[in-house]
């Protein structure tokens, strides 16, 4: 059984590819994630990064290469399977929450299985786990607008982790969160990754969060400019190697 999760070659993204300033998002990248890695993607304002988790997370099209996600080739994929897709082996994190206002915090949560039929034993289960791991069982019945920013991503991450997906795709997740909470939270993917076995793929632009990984990409003008490895490093180690490689690549 083979140990890679995400394998991506000769991804191209071009936006306005016949019109008269076609614009080049992605250049031809490559690369591997292997299971249970722990990833963030760094880089510049414009170098690709979004344009990258929007193609792995099957909201948009890449114009050639290929993308096998868990063995599956998600390119040339209908639109009725990229959906199927998403809902058995994605989950997602964003900055802004997306928490629904209307709802409690449980509702939240379950929303995913409730919308996919999914059985209730199956999900009080799923419920009963995820809450533990997030220590957010206190606050299941309330709202949304009574819970802290804190509080409200915990509920963002138990809701993407509900239905047990293969990858976690987080686009900048701490964005709206102060230093102590932002370590909490990469405390928890750090554990979630450990204990789930989740893959994790993660879009900061804070080396700080992005020291809680075990591997860095760091894109610049649509292509992979470097990729640095934790290997036996203390996270100490791995932040200054981070910061480092920022510097000398954002200068250039």
């Amino acid at each position: 059984m083979t140990n890679i999760m995400l394998e991506v070659k000769n991804l191209k993204k071009i936006y306005d590819e016949l019109g008269p300033s076609p614009k080049i998002a992605l250049d031809d990248l490559s690369f591997e994630i292997k299971n249970n890695e722990f990833v963030c993607i760094m880089g510049p304002s414009g170098s690709g990064k979004t344009t990258l988790v929007n193609i792995l997370s099957t909201i948009d099209k890449a114009t050639s290469g290929i993308v096998n996600i868990s063995g599956a080739s998600i390119v040339g994929m209908s639109g009725a399977a990229k959906a199927k897709f998403r809902k058995k082996k994605l989950g997602f994190i964003f900055q802004n929450y997306n928490l629904l206002y209307s709802l409690t915090i449980r509702e939240n949560i379950l929303f995913p299985l409730i919308i996919n039929s999914i059985g209730e034993k199956e999900w009080q289960e799923n419920l009963e786990q995820v809450t533990q791991i997030l220590g957010i069982k206190d606050i299941l019945d309330k709202h949304v607008y009574e819970c802290s920013g804190g509080q409200q991503q915990r509920a963002a991450i138990a809701r993407a982790l509900i239905s047990k997906p293969e990858i976690i795709i987080a686009d900048e997740p701490t964005g709206n969160l102060d230093s102590n909470n932002s370590r909490e939270l990469m405390e928890l993917f750090s554990k979630i990754n450990h204990d789930s076995q989740t893959t994790i793929i993660m879009v900061t632009h804070d080396a700080f969060v992005a020291s809680y990984s075990t591997k860095m990409l760091y894109m610049k003008d649509g292509k992979i400019d470097k990729i640095l490895n934790r290997h036996g490093l203390t996270r100490d180690e791995y932040f200054n190697e981070i910061v480092k490689v920022n510097a000398i690549l954002s200068n250039n």
